[in-house]
């Protein structure tokens, strides 16, 4: 039986992927469930696992960019495992001690490099045949590029400088080279929906700014008790995401979004949180986010993270969404206009907190401040709604009692 293997959705609004690497060649024998290729959207990179074992028969090469939906292989599943998948021979001690320290020359993934690993190699211009790679069989992880980036510049002598002609004007150690790169498929696609949800929606974004004295000192008074308790640290996403679901519940054009012709608004918060990951932003989303206890977000945000390090996202878990947090603070940013994740109408800003100077009852104090922005989309949102919202956050991030006791 010949089984199709479509290239599955990363997620809403998501019309084409990238095929990054085959990770199996065409003719292997591959089993159920083993990861085939790895696929890149501008959401997230995943994997196309096989749906049942047999024999691969690639229909797409490696850097095209095809619709959802597409074929991109197809599995034999009539075909019987060879005799070295269905019976392994038994490997003398002395082998199997060696295959451990080596990858094997054989593999299908030798030389093969990640995804990360050939961005890196193509935008510093180093030569995959260069590069040994110490991965799992052979393959060639982002470890050995940054090596080898290393040890060539170590080894390359610096050119000869012209004498300058230009005394007293700074310059860039004298280089004036220029690199120029095709730009890839998926850059173009990422411009492209950047572009269009700046052309599609009626983008606004409207800022305040948060006094985190209340939270830092709950945090600090029972963030002890609290992981003992509840086996998970106490962060600021918690509250954050809290203070917007009960904001949501005043404010629902917030959490709605236009479809066609008609406007629909949710009875529930799945409130997607921003992860960065080595591969890229990916936008995981807590169901039904209103309906949990601050240690309940906190575990769902921790179990996120460490999928997150595992390249463990599932498109499930990216599916869907109402409302987006983005966290530019952790990065250093002390003010920006996040710009939506379609098709919600509206995504909220944190930023880097701040000992700054403000004035308290007429006095002057130094206060933790965090900078918010919350864009929206005006033809959904209108601008006393926007501002509100962003108060009513500000609110209970000042007075967690209120956060806490639901008023």
């Amino acid at each position: 039986m010949i089984v199709e293997m479509k290239i599955p959705s990363p997620g809403e609004s998501v019309t084409e992927v990238v095929i990054e690497t085959w990770l199996k060649q065409d003719g292997d024998y591959v089993e159920m469930d083993e990861a085939l290729a790895e696929i890149q959207s501008d959401k997230a990179m995943l994997s196309l696992n096989a749906e049942k074992s047999g024999v691969l028969k690639i229909l797409v090469p490696a850097g095209e960019t095809i619709p959802v939906g597409t074929v991109a292989c197809t599995i034999d599943s009539s075909a019987t495992a060879p005799a070295s998948k269905s019976a392994p021979k038994a490997e003398a001690p002395a082998q199997t001690a060696a295959a451990t320290t080596a990858p094997s020359s054989n593999s299908y993934a030798s030389g093969v490099p990640s995804a990360s690993a050939a961005k890196i190699m193509k935008d510093q211009g180093i030569d995959p045949a260069s590069v040994n790679g110490t991965g799992k069989d052979g393959r060639v992880t982002k470890a050995d590029v940054l090596a080898q980036g290393k040890s060539t510049t170590a080894s390359t002598p610096a050119p000869a400088q012209a004498p300058s002609t230009n005394q007293g004007v700074p310059s860039f150690a004298g280089d004036r080279s220029e690199r120029r790169e095709k730009m890839s498929q998926l850059r173009k696609k990422i411009a492209q929906r950047l572009v269009a949800v700046k052309n599609e929606t009626a983008m606004l974004t409207t800022f305040n700014e948060v006094d985190l004295s209340a939270v830092m000192e709950i945090r600090k008074k029972y963030k002890d008790k609290f992981k003992e308790v509840h086996e998970v640290n106490l962060g600021f996403m918690s509250f954050f995401t809290k203070a917007v679901c009960e904001a949501l519940k005043l404010y629902p054009a917030v959490n709605g979004q236009i479809q066609g012709d008609e406007l629909v608004y949710f009875n529930y918060a799945d409130i997607g949180i921003a992860v960065s990951t080595e591969r890229g932003l990916v936008v995981p989303n807590i169901r039904n986010a209103d309906k949990m206890s601050l240690a309940e977000i906190e575990k769902a945000i921790m179990a996120y993270a460490a999928k997150a390090r595992e390249n463990k996202i599932t498109l499930d878990d990216m599916t869907g969404g109402t409302f987006t947090i983005t966290n530019g603070g952790v990065f250093g940013s002390l003010m920006s206009t996040p710009i939506i994740n379609p098709p919600q109408s509206a995504i909220l800003g944190m930023h880097n907190i701040v000992q700054r100077p403000i004035a308290v009852n007429g006095q002057v104090e130094i206060r933790p401040m965090m900078y918010i922005a919350l864009s929206y989309d005006h033809r959904i949102i209108d601008g006393k709604e926007s501002v509100s919202f962003l108060v009513k956050v500000k609110e209970q991030l000042e007075d967690p009692a209120r956060m806490l006791l639901g008023i």
